[in-house]
């Protein structure tokens, strides 16, 4: 698995509007949802078998061993960036993928806000244009936005998949888990499409996934 370096535009991006930012409040950068010390280390799983990939769902990690909510933003501020941590699928394990799951890889950001009711409903704050995976295959990349999104404390980071991404890391205990914006009684269903694209709308994430983790953070600039 290849590191790339952090995208210079996205950290000049980020330093730029924390200049911006009144003087009486200085600006911090929070990398939401990096966890780099896992047990087992998070490597998503293609090529090896079995190369299991996020398919054709928006997502988000409920819980990563002792650590809650990692993908929860804490203090509010503007996302800049996301980073990504993708595997390298073979010519036929892609070929598969593309062909069973709508298309080539592809991937984005979602901002989500938790509902009072119904229970486990969360409403689509704002969302980052999918962007094509496969060029970044076997590396980790850090992606800036062209327009930051706003987020409050209390949100969620999610990653939204139209198609599918190698971005899942196998391996670790019953602790670990995402949620899916699959329906109830659809959780086994992952080549039916169930992103949620729509801003505003509100929807249930019944479906949990133990023993795996999203492989993806996101870089927020906030003040106190």
């Amino acid at each position: 698995m290849t590191m790339m370096r952090r995208t210079p535009i996205a950290l000049l991006g980020a330093l730029a509007l924390a200049f911006a930012l009144p003087a009486v409040a200085p600006a911090t950068l929070n990398e939401v949802g990096l966890l780099p010390n896992t047990t087992p280390p998070t490597v998503p799983s293609c090529p090896t078998s079995p190369c299991l990939a996020v398919s054709r769902t928006t997502g988000f990690q409920a819980k990563v061993g002792a650590v809650n909510k990692p993908l929860v933003v804490r203090r509010t501020g503007w996302l800049v960036a996301w980073t990504i941590m993708l595997g390298k699928p073979s010519a036929s394990q892609i070929k598969f993928f593309n062909a069973n799951e709508g298309g080539v890889a592809q991937a984005g950001i979602a901002i989500l806000r938790a509902q009072p009711k119904p229970n486990l409903a969360y409403k689509l704050v704002a969302q980052s244009p999918p962007i094509a995976l496969q060029r970044y295959f076997g590396k980790t990349v850090e992606l800036p936005l062209e327009t930051t999104l706003a987020v409050k404390k209390g949100d969620i980071v999610a990653l939204t998949v139209p198609t599918w991404a190698p971005a899942l890391a196998l391996g670790f205990g019953h602790e670990t888990s995402w949620r899916a914006s699959r329906a109830k009684g659809q959780c086994a269903s992952t080549s039916s499409l169930s992103t949620q694209t729509q801003i505003g709308s509100s929807v249930q994430y019944y479906c949990l996934y133990q023993t795996a983790r999203l492989a993806y953070s996101a870089t927020v600039i906030s003040t106190p």
